[in-house]
């Protein structure tokens, strides 16, 4: 079976979950028995693991018929895209996509991120897989997250090929309710055309079904995973005088980082030999430096901005504890990656994660008293400090991807009825 994935991050280069989620899944759907994975993002750079699927940057595919030379074309992408793809590409050019802006190649510059001009970089990448499809020999379509379902859409109008979208956030999640009417079109319309949908969390699955108004037959939970860590045995925990309280992730208000905030207070009334550490960026990074500051604990918290790859599992590594407070979370894989380097995880009861992790500790995302009281148990008892830390090792270690993979497969054997 060949599957054709739209996705927009892929590591080294990410900017969230999705990118993880999305490299976790297909590499835990590599090991599977005659499945071809084609995996298609806005922007390659080059150093992407393509060792178990073959990774197309839609930058380099043409949308726009132009002259050049096998020498030109080897020079400005030869090393990420060979020459003869390029051309492949460029001979299945069926629509007049002339209104779209092109580079000399007849290609489009995505900036690879979440820009300003986000749904013109949508509505771009929705005619390279018109291109795509033309091109490609596929059995299934597989469009991860909403900014990938046009693409999804406009591949299976053009194949008739059934259509999987992979629900991994709704704006729901994103805006607290606030809903963006032309992202939630786009989620809808994806959504209803699509042949099955995916979602993270059986959360994620029941806001599909009532906010989205799809059939429960059409929507199965597949929930995340987590790679293993290489060379985990090198993440060890710095000797210090005081514990470490850390929240990893986007400073955003889905995220809940005013609550995390709010139980550092409380905890900092209890006892002093704790730090508290805000990882990442977002756009209430200011607010909640502010609001730290208010609370008169700005000398014991710190703000070391985004972190990547290595850092992120050294960070939480050094923690005594994880905290993810987040609002809504269709599923949040990093608890799973703190449980992995021996963290104990205070996870909110409205994320996905909840409902598979039993040895993480579980409060609502408003509760702060008892988020503060938890935090403060684990970093006073010793003893809770290690079941949570040995017990989550053994169970985070038994949450594999090429599980969710194998559900993944089925749903692929059931929409093209193999």
């Amino acid at each position: 079976m060949k599957a054709l994935m739209f996705g927009w991050e892929f590591p080294p280069h990410i900017l969230g979950g999705l990118g993880t989620a999305s490299y976790g899944l297909t590499r835990g759907m590599s090991v599977q028995d005659n499945l071809e994975i084609t995996f298609v993002i806005p922007k390659p750079y080059g150093d992407e693991d393509q060792s178990f699927l073959k990774l197309i940057g839609a930058c380099n595919v043409p949308v726009v018929r132009k002259d050049n030379s096998w020498d030109h074309v080897n020079e400005r992408i030869g090393r990420i895209m060979h020459p003869n793809e390029y051309f492949w590409y460029r001979d299945h050019i069926y629509y007049d996509f002339r209104r779209i802006v092109t580079n000399e190649l007849g290609c489009i510059d995505f900036s690879g991120r979440y820009p300003d001009n986000l749904i013109q970089e949508i509505d771009n990448y929705e005619a390279v897989a018109g291109v795509l499809a033309h091109s490609l020999e596929f059995d299934v379509i597989h469009s991860h997250d909403w900014l990938t379902y046009p693409a999804g859409i406009f591949a299976k109008q053009i194949s008739g090929k059934p259509l999987v979208i992979h629900v991994h956030a709704t704006d729901f999640d994103r805006s607290r309710g606030n809903v963006n009417p032309t992202v939630y079109n786009i989620e809808k319309r994806g959504m209803d055309i699509a042949d099955h949908i995916i979602c993270v969390s059986n959360l994620t699955r029941n806001t599909v079904i009532e906010k989205y108004h799809q059939h429960p037959d059409k929507v199965t939970t597949v929930h995340n995973a987590v790679d293993p860590v290489p060379n985990v045995e090198h993440f060890k925990k710095e000797e210090r005088k005081d514990k470490l309280v850390t929240f990893l992730g986007r400073i955003t208000m889905q995220k809940g980082p005013e609550y995390f905030v709010e139980a550092a207070y409380r905890v900092l009334q209890r006892t002093k030999n704790v730090r508290f550490v805000m990882a990442g960026n977002g756009d209430m990074m200011q607010a909640m430096i502010d609001l730290a500051a208010s609370r008169g604990i700005a000398d014991r918290f710190h703000f070391p901005g985004f972190l990547k790859g290595s850092e992120v599992h050294q960070m939480l590594a050094n923690s005594d504890v994880y905290v993810m407070p987040s609002v809504s979370e269709p599923f949040g894989i990093s608890p799973l990656e703190a449980m992995q380097v021996g963290t104990p995880s205070i996870i909110s009861k409205q994320s996905g994660c909840a409902e598979i992790l039993e040895h993480a500790i579980k409060t609502d995302y408003w509760d702060i008293d008892a988020m503060a009281d938890a935090i403060y148990a684990i970093v006073e008892y010793s003893s809770i400090y290690k079941t949570l830390s040995d017990e989550g090792i053994k169970e985070v270690n038994a949450i594999t991807w090429d599980k969710a993979g194998l559900k993944v497969r089925s749903i692929y054997n059931r929409v093209t009825g193999r």
